[in-house]
């Protein structure tokens, strides 16, 4: 039915055409009204996007079905969802927009004995781990815990493998996906499980639109650090399905279902907040720390870093700073509620040991003082981007992350080259995993400035090892930084993957590379 509605529509039907076509075949809903397309048409990148339509299927058989109508008639297709990506991944340029946020299944459910949770994609993250904490009465609970969870949803944070405060590799959402569901851009329905589908001589072979496909991995060099810069490689070939959806950005297909793996919750935590009289400082603490801990900083729920002119930006701040100390430590500690106070002790003299003043140390240990600094610390961005509204300009971010014996080498090179450039900003991240941002605030005659600082910075912390982006992906927004970062090589690897799946790029166009430039001549 749908080959046969391809073959007489004529090359890119209009949006009106099969949206007709797929109400009558198949129930399906596909709006055109501009009214209700522009409230679909935009993320949190604000980045300017246009369609022609909007679906929002309910089950993984409408998804296939729109998908695969769009493959055959050459109709672009973007999938959003929570739309609360900063990159603009979900942002379409033409087409029309595939809404996941309605999905109906796989029903949420949690399996304790087996530590897994199944939830709808278009479910919101914080829902989602509230309700694993309902469900088994507080015994486990989902870790994975980005700042924007409770707009995200779980589809979206698989897509761009979101991360949390956790340092390491437990606190991103790709060691926390057990099995997927994932439609081709042919509409095929893909289903693994982690180590049922592995690359065999660097491709995958699959059985998709009716006849079997071979899909070469991408094998560019990967920075080894904290990485949310766009789709999964391996450089010897070998890779499980499961990675090879997690972190790629709707440019494969679109997740449709997924199992997580769950953790034991810990019984409460430590909270310490302690301020440190330099930068200097703070990289030695972290050093220092993550020796002491064995060479890892996992164990920790959270390492965070409140830099230059973070004070300056922050509500409460003489309540949570020491003196003229202008830069703060947070950690966050899993503990047993019966050895809270014993670990609280042992903790204050660690922390005195690796040099910090007890005087600057605070242990946040009542509801009134966790709740103060949330609000402080959400208060940073909030006042920065008053001042950015002020001057008629935006925030310009970095999301970089470096190999922890380039993180001092590299933030004095941000600062001297921000300083040399006085533009106004603040420093502020994650700093168990050498994760830093960088929040620009440029006035009006700075911006050109500000966008080659910009550019200075992702191209300093891939030429230091790092990779340009940490948490927030990649989308339209930083395609250039992906091949800053990653070369052309890395450019071309992903290409090639995305052709074998999508020859004329339809779904996600645009997104962490564009389409082949085809030679006319």
């Amino acid at each position: 039915m749908i080959e046969n509605f391809a073959k007489t529509c004529g090359a890119v039907p209009a949006a009106e055409a099969l949206s007709r076509f797929l109400a009558e075949a198949f129930g399906l809903d596909l709006a055109t009204d501009p009214d209700i397309v522009v409230g679909f048409a935009s993320d949190e990148s604000h980045l300017p996007g246009s369609a022609a339509g909007v679906c929002r299927p309910r089950t993984r058989r409408d998804v296939a079905i729109v998908l695969r109508a769009c493959f055959r008639c050459g109709m672009p297709v973007t999938i959003c969802s929570g739309r609360s990506n900063l990159t603009g991944s979900a942002t379409p340029e033409g087409g029309i927009l595939v809404s996941l946020a309605s999905m109906e299944e796989p029903s949420f459910a949690v399996d304790e004995a087996a530590r897994t949770v199944v939830a709808p994609v278009g479910m919101f993250l914080e829902d989602m781990r509230k309700a694993v904490l309902a469900a088994t009465e507080g015994r486990l609970a989902y870790p994975v815990d980005p700042t924007s969870r409770a707009e995200a949803t779980v589809g979206g944070s698989i897509a761009c493998n979101a991360s949390g405060f956790t340092p390491g590799t437990a606190g991103a959402t790709r060691d926390w996906v057990e099995r997927v569901e994932v439609v081709l851009p042919c509409g095929t329905l893909v289903a693994a499980r982690r180590g049922a589908c592995v690359s065999q001589d660097g491709v995958f072979r699959l059985e998709a639109d009716g006849a079997m496909r071979e899909i070469p991995v991408p094998r560019f060099p990967r920075p080894d650090v904290k990485n949310a810069g766009g789709p999964f490689s391996a450089v010897d070939g070998a890779m499980d399905f499961v990675d090879f959806v997690v972190g790629s950005e709707g440019i494969y297909g679109a997740v449709v279902a997924a199992t997580l793996r769950l953790a034991p919750k810990p019984e409460t935590f430590l909270d310490l907040f302690f301020s440190l009289p330099s930068e200097a400082a703070a990289i030695d603490f972290r050093l220092r720390l993550e020796d002491e801990l064995g060479g890892t900083l996992s164990g920790l729920a959270a390492c965070e870093y409140f830099g230059v002119n973070c004070r300056r930006y922050m509500d409460h701040e003489s309540r949570f700073f020491s003196g003229d100390n202008p830069v703060a430590a947070y950690l966050q500690v899993p503990a047993a509620a019966a050895e809270a106070d014993a670990l609280a002790e042992a903790w204050f003299e660690r922390l005195c040991g690796l040099g910090v003043d007890p005087d600057a140390i605070l242990l946040l240990d009542n509801d009134r003082d966790r709740s103060l600094f949330l609000e402080a610390r959400h208060s940073m961005p909030a006042n920065s981007l008053e001042v950015v509204n002020r001057r008629g300009t935006f925030t310009l971010m970095t999301d970089t992350v470096v190999p922890r014996d380039r993180f001092a080498e590299f933030l004095a090179f941000a600062h001297a080259l921000l300083a040399e450039n006085a533009i106004d900003y603040l420093a502020f991240g994650h700093l168990g995993d050498c994760h830093l941002h960088f929040s620009m605030m440029p006035e009006r005659s700075q911006l050109e400035d500000a966008t080659r600082v910009y550019e200075t910075i992702v191209a300093k912390s891939a030429a230091l090892g790092g990779v340009y982006s940490g948490e927030h992906g990649t989308g339209k927004r930083k395609r250039a930084d992906f091949a800053a970062c990653n070369g052309e090589r890395g450019v071309e690897d992903v290409r090639r993957t995305k052709a074998a799946l999508d020859p004329a790029f339809l779904l996600n166009r645009g997104n962490v590379v564009t389409a082949p430039r085809i030679d006319t001549h």
